[in-house]
Parts: structure tokens; C-alpha cells; sequence
């Protein structure tokens, strides 16, 4: 007499199998792969935008510095002076103005520096912002300053968010899916934002 395995015989609890949660989950792995890089930059970026007052310049996406240059006595015209100036520290950028507060000194504007100059002196004193690593090209995507074709990008994340979001309510079955546990957990996720609003206020 043949024995048969009890792994081989159905099991009469279990349901029969729905034919689309395979592909279900395999349309939900393979979009979730794709959202990962976007996903750490909205992440990132939101995080560092929820908590711009916590920066101790105020800015998510750019670091004030200052710096200290002793260059020796500046002689000659102001454009010539500035000229001098950014040959000796580097500086590529064309300035915005150049001007005078005061006969020994000389202010040369950038975008996001400037440079306050003792012609007599010469000290140079060297101020601005500089980008914040990764953080200033994230708040940029996030906050959609690029170009248009960006928001495209945008829109098919979004998209892809709606999409792993009701895809991954019907991956699993049972009590632990949406007719379950997963019930309780959607309507908890829903009331947070509801409740939020009722007491807080929009």
C-alpha cells in the first residue's frame, strides 16, 4: 500500500489561489524597484524641507561660510583690482558689481558671495553660500524648479506611488490581507491625515 504525503494532498482550509495575485506582485516588485532612486530623494529632501528651521542658516539646500584672504596692498582701478582678485582666489564667475562703500574699500558682488576688500590692506574677506552635498540638487527636483520635462518625472513617480499603494492591499490573503489585519492598518493610515486636520486645522 502506497502512502501518500500529507503536503500532497490539498489542504480543504485553504482558499482557491486568485490566478492575477502573481502578477499582481510581480507588477508591484518590479514598479517598486523603479521608485527606489526617486523615492531616497523625496525622502531626503522632505525630511531636510520639514525641518528648514533646524539649519542653522535657515537654508535646506546651501551652508553660509566665511573666509579670511591676506593678499597685500591693491592698487589701481576697481575692475582691475577685482580682476586681480578672483585670478588669485580662482574665482570663474563674472560679478554683478563692483563698487566702493568707502575710499579703502571695495565690495564685489556675486550670486552667492561676496567679497569685502581693504584696497590698503589688502585683506580679503570672502562670504556666501555654498550647496549643501546632495541636498541642494534634491530640494531642486523635489520642489520641481527644474525644467518642464521634470514634471512628467513627477507626475509618473506619483503614479507609480498610487499604484504600489493599491497593488500592495491585494498581494496578500487571508486575515492578514484587506478582508483582515490589512483592513485596520489602511484605516489607520487614512485617519492620521483626517484626524490631523480635524484637530489641527488645515
Amino acid at each position: 500500500m502506497t502512502d501518500v504525503s500529507k503536503n500532497a494532498l490539498p489542504d480543504p482550509r485553504r482558499g482557491k489561489r486568485a490566478p492575477w495575485r502573481p502578477w499582481l506582485r510581480a507588477i508591484h516588485r518590479d514598479v517598486g524597484y523603479v521608485a527606489v532612486g526617486l523615492t531616497f530623494i523625496y525622502a531626503l529632501s522632505g525630511l531636510a524641507v520639514n525641518h528648514i528651521t533646524d539649519w542653522s542658516d535657515g537654508d535646506a539646500s546651501f551652508k553660509s561660510y566665511q573666509a579670511t584672504h591676506e593678499l597685500g596692498a591693491l592698487t589701481g582701478e576697481d575692475q582691475a583690482i577685482a580682476d586681480a582678485i578672483r585670478r588669485r582666489l580662482s574665482i570663474d564667475e563674472t560679478p554683478r558689481e563692483i563698487y566702493r562703500p568707502s575710499p579703502e574699500e571695495l565690495e564685489i558682488l556675486f550670486d552667492k558671495r561676496t567679497l569685502h576688500v581693504n584696497t590698503a590692506t589688502g585683506r580679503v574677506i570672502d562670504e556666501g553660500q555654498k550647496p549643501r552635498f546632495l541636498l541642494r540638487v534634491a530640494n531642486w527636483l523635489h520642489l520641481n524648479r527644474g525644467k518642464k520635462a521634470w514634471t512628467y518625472v513627477a507626475d509618473a513617480y506619483a503614479a507609480g506611488l498610487l499604484l504600489l499603494a493599491a497593488s500592495g492591499m491585494f498581494m496578500i490573503a487571508g486575515k492578514k490581507g484587506l478582508l483582515g489585519r490589512g483592513a485596520v492598518l489602511v484605516g489607520v493610515g487614512i485617519a492620521i491625515p483626517v484626524l490631523y486636520v480635524m484637530f489641527a486645522g488645515p
